[in-house]
């Protein structure tokens, strides 16, 4: 039942990390400061950040590197929790 509240919340929620060629590895910081301060985030992963890597698991590498949760991925974006 969360999962399904948290998506419909993600629905509404504006791209803030943008993860490209450095890897997620650079957006660590930032993604743990925006986790601190809001309930959902959302990250793009760009083509040059997945190289010959899905979007899923980048999201779930990037997901375990700031403990967070990941919601859904859709397309070319995640959104953690």
């Amino acid at each position: 039942m969360v999962d399904n509240e948290l998506r419909e919340q993600a629905h509404d929620v504006d791209v803030t990390v943008w993860v490209g060629k450095s890897g997620i590895e650079a957006v660590t910081d930032e993604l743990r400061d925006q986790l601190g301060d809001r309930k959902l985030v959302k990250v793009k992963f760009l083509r040059a950040a997945r190289g010959g890597s899905s979007t899923e698991e980048l999201a779930d590498e990037l997901a375990e590197a700031v403990n967070a949760t990941l919601v859904e991925t859709r397309g070319n974006t995640a959104v953690f929790h």
